[in-house]
């Protein structure tokens, strides 16, 4: 495929300070027997919002810029992609993360300005699974834990509000093996789970995978029934299920310790066709969805090393690679539905300290809002780590 010189994505782009952009949290995991592991850090750079005009061969440029390098003491929170010890979560501006099983403190961070609240202690068995709402009604945000499917244990809600925090019990009609992160569109959090190997005579399932849906401000659950293991994004405002056709539950696979990465290396076809499915729910009480096919062949685009993003607001689809290292360029690529086209995006300006892969979550429509999460709740400041040496002034070729 040939080439041509890189374009920054900023000549593409008017007004950045109101347009949405892509969120960057790169996290370098440390020694787990130490006190405290695992330094984020949090850049962010313009998000592509129309389809490119020229030929998709070419190259843009986005330059990355730092936020803040974060670590607080005495808290486990290394990166790892099998949610039974590691959840993210990001909404309306503010960033979640619910790390090591043997340390479960729940952790609210602004990535902008580095401001925090560690969440009181929540006891569980082996890993709860954890997510992150907001309630665009009351203008609340809420952390959801629930608890490890086979084990003891309570699902518990914690609603973050000034004063005093607390985790309160909170009753779901169904027992499950959450399968995904959790997707909050207009207060409602939805998440993939598996009850194949769950006893649920009170909730008829008829279907292995189901969507869990969550109402923030009610507080209560619903279900939506799935074909196959998917993955879910927010679609212009709507819940989508998003899956390639030779997809296969993962975090089953790798049940038993074995790495996802190593998986995919050995069994996912380098060669193969990119066949993506993307279904939309348009009438969430009819469970009716519009349901699109899309197949396209790129030798730039790895599906072995992009996990999917997300969204931009015009409906183009993100993939983002998940490992960073200096030693390599870190690409986005944006896959625009009505033209069938890829667009591969160059972020530059990481820096070059990451001696090691790290991993990396992408969030598309990153868009501060501080009358929303400049709560009072995020009174501790983190001891500023100084901005690394090693990231560059951003500036694009």
């Amino acid at each position: 495929m040939s080439s041509s010189s890189p374009i920054s994505i900023n000549d593409l782009t008017s007004s950045l300070a109101n347009t949405p952009r892509l969120l960057f949290a790169i996290v370098e995991n440390g020694n787990e027997n130490a006190k405290a592991c695992g330094v984020w850090s949090f850049f962010s750079s313009p998000q592509l919002e129309n389809p490119y005009e020229k030929s998709s061969s070419t190259t843009l440029v986005a330059a990355a810029e730092f936020h803040v390098r974060f670590s607080p003491n005495n808290l486990l929170i290394n990166h790892d992609y099998d949610l039974k010890y590691c959840s993210c979560g990001y909404v309306s501006g503010l960033f979640y993360i619910h790390g090591n099983r043997y340390q479960a403190r729940p952790l609210i961070c602004n990535p902008i300005t580095g401001r925090y609240a560690i969440l009181p202690d929540r006891y569980t068995y082996r890993k709860a699974y954890s997510f992150f709402g907001f309630d665009p009604i009351e203008k609340q945000y809420k952390a959801l834990s629930m608890a490890y499917y086979c084990g003891p244990g309570r699902n518990k809600i914690l609603t973050l509000e000034d004063g005093d925090l607390t985790w309160r019990r909170i009753k779901c009609p169904i027992r499950h093996d959450i399968k995904s992160d959790g997707v909050c569109i207009n207060g409602v959090l939805y998440y993939l789970c598996d009850t194949s190997d769950c006893c649920n005579d009170a909730h008829v399932v008829t279907s292995d995978y189901v969507i869990v849906c969550f109402d923030v401000r009610s507080e209560k659950f619903t279900f939506i029934d799935v074909e196959r293991f998917c993955r879910l994004i927010n679609y212009k405002g709507k819940l989508a299920v998003i899956y390639w056709e030779d997809d296969e539950d993962i975090y089953h696979k790798c049940f038993y310790g074995k790495d996802i990465d190593e998986y995919l290396e050995e069994n996912l076809d380098v060669d193969a066709t990119n066949e993506l499915r993307v279904w939309v729910l348009e009438d969430v009480e009819k469970q009716e969805w519009s349901k699109y096919e899309y197949t396209w062949t790129d030798d730039r685009f790895f599906r072995r090393q992009v996990s999917i993003a997300g969204a931009t607001a015009s409906g183009e689809i993100v993939f983002s690679m998940n490992k960073y290292t200096s030693k390599q360029p870190f690409y986005v690529f944006y896959f625009n539905p009505e033209t069938k086209t890829l667009q591969r995006v160059e972020i530059q300006g990481f820096g070059e300290a990451f001696k090691k892969p790290c991993s990396v979550r992408t969030f598309v429509n990153h868009v501060e809002d501080l009358n929303l999460n400049d709560l009072e709740l995020l009174k501790s400041v983190h001891p500023p780590l100084e901005k690394p040496e090693y990231v560059q002034d951003s500036e694009s070729d």
